[in-house]
């Protein structure tokens, strides 16, 4: 017999209404409360029916949410980019892993009520939670395959829906609701929780460990460098670093314990350094090619990282390069085809001079040249992210033309997705670059190319990377989350 869901009473767990509150940390306690019971019912209605025969009833449990309103059009203090909305109106959202963002959501709530000296109003949303999504790892139960039950899965519980997850929000203008409500969040729960799945699947391991400064490379060899790195501060009781953590959750507290690598490691492999309040580096090896460096991105994004910077490896497309140069983009040519649908080739990807400042300080810090002497070693200028990573091979003529009329001095396949997909989601970010190669020069990336500096730049490209998120780090959250990457109205979230 063919069971329909719309002939089933809905069961849900029972929550109290929407109440407000002048305190950013009891809302969010209550927001947790919400997202407890709602998880918790659904985990225990599963594991009640995956057995079992087909229900008498369909389970559905939904989303906490966050609505904020105000009728003034009182001026706001708009130096600081973000912690209040633009003009009178209902603003709404969706929240979900309240435990994940504790300390984001209590920081952007009490902007929210100081700014406006209004309270917030916490209570159920009208967004189901996905049965999937409720089974996060840490109950030991998966949610099988279509066709494994006795029943549809949907017909009894609320499934992902690809139509309400989705960048509309950040890739929009002034993008309303049905009902002109508003959004206050660049991204709703069910998109949160689809890019925290994501990155278990992508990355192997939690999204708890990811911390607020991300670097991305495209080398195995700076995923060495770094866990040197990280036992050495492990090692020293002032480096105000905690722990280090591999793929598979694999954490070491103790600078000489050893790391058990997965028999299987998982496409992009991820290792972060912990400090407390997420203020540690996570490094990603995203590999090679824009689409991975957009995968990557898309799901980090979600977290809010502070930081973005791609230290990895390029071609040098100046005869006066050396390699191990480091190259320092100013802008980007984009030929990396995976954004163009979200982030039109026409729109400018600028330079972020608090970003740029700290790389090349953080290149003098660890050369020890400054001045008119980096030049030696360090070059400014565009760096082109193109799709094909055997273009030397076709007809040249048409590529090296675009790259010497926007004054390319590196290419590479990574940093211009990693800075549009900042840019796109508001996430500061950077890029210095390792020349590898010159293939316009005869020099191609071949065994035994590599000299004694070529060797000491790349030990040195890590730390460099490192020193920036570390001078990054120190900067107010305001400075570093400038208003150059707001559009003209931004959700009061940052």
């Amino acid at each position: 017999m063919t069971h329909s869901h719309r002939q089933l009473p809905v069961h849900s767990p029972d929550l109290p209404g929407p109440e407000r509150f002048d305190s950013a940390e009891a809302a969010v306690d209550h927001l947790t409360a919400l997202y407890r019971t709602s998880v918790e019912f659904l985990r225990e209605k599963f594991a009640e029916t995956v057995t079992g025969a087909f229900p008498a009833c369909r389970f559905r449990a939904y989303y906490p949410e966050i609505r904020f309103t105000t009728s003034s059009h009182a001026h706001i203090d708009s130096r600081m980019s973000f912690g209040h909305v633009p003009m009178p109106g209902t603003y709404v959202t969706t929240i979900t892993r309240p435990d994940l963002f504790r300390d984001y959501l209590i920081q952007q709530i009490r902007l929210l009520i100081d700014n406006h000296g209004l309270p917030v109003a916490i209570g159920p949303s009208a967004t189901p939670i996905p049965v999937h999504f409720a089974m996060d790892g840490s109950s030991g139960m998966t949610v099988p395959q279509e066709g494994v039950m006795e029943f549809p899965l949907r017909d009894v519980f609320d499934v992902p829906d690809l139509a309400t997850t989705n960048d509309d929000i950040v890739n929009g203008f002034s993008f309303p609701y049905g009902d002109g409500i508003l959004p206050l969040a660049p991204f709703t729960a069910q998109r949160i929780d689809y890019s925290l799945a994501r990155l278990s699947h992508y990355m192997a391991t939690d999204p708890e460990h990811f911390q607020n400064h991300v670097l991305f490379t495209n080398y195995q060899f700076y995923v060495e460098e770094f866990e040197v790195f990280a036992r050495q501060m492990l090692a020293d009781p002032d480096s105000g670093y905690t722990a280090f953590v591999g793929p598979g959750n694999v954490v070491i507290t103790d600078a000489e314990a050893p790391m058990d690598v997965p028999a299987k490691l998982p496409q992009m492999p991820t290792y972060h350094l912990k400090r407390e309040g997420s203020a540690g580096i996570t490094l990603v090896n995203i590999g090679i090619g824009p689409s991975n460096a957009k995968t990557a991105t898309d799901h980090i994004a979600v977290l809010r990282s502070h930081a973005w910077l791609m230290v990895g490896h390029c071609a040098g497309l100046r005869n006066s390069q050396r390699l191990g140069d480091f190259v320092l983009a100013h802008a980007y040519l984009r030929e990396d085809h995976v954004l163009d649908d979200d982030l039109p080739v026409w729109t400018p990807i600028p330079p972020l001079a608090e970003v740029q400042i700290a790389l090349e300080q953080a290149v003098a810090d660890v050369t020890r040249l400054v001045g008119f002497e980096l030049k030696r070693i360090m070059r400014t200028g565009t760096v082109a992210t193109i799709d094909n990573r055997n273009w030397e091979l076709r007809d040249q003529s048409g590529p090296v033309q675009r790259l010497s009329q926007s004054r390319s001095i590196a290419l590479d396949m990574e940093s211009a997705t990693i800075a549009a997909n900042g840019f796109r989601f508001r996430v500061p970010y950077g890029t210095l670059l390792c020349v590898s190669d010159k293939p316009l020069h005869g020099e191609l990336k071949l065994p035994g190319m590599a000299s004694d500096f070529y060797r000491t730049q790349v030990a040195n490209h890590l730390l460099i990377g490192i020193r920036a998120m570390e001078l990054i780090r120190e900067m107010p959250l305001e400075r570093i989350h400038s208003r150059k990457l707001r559009s003209f109205e931004e959700t009061a979230f940052l």
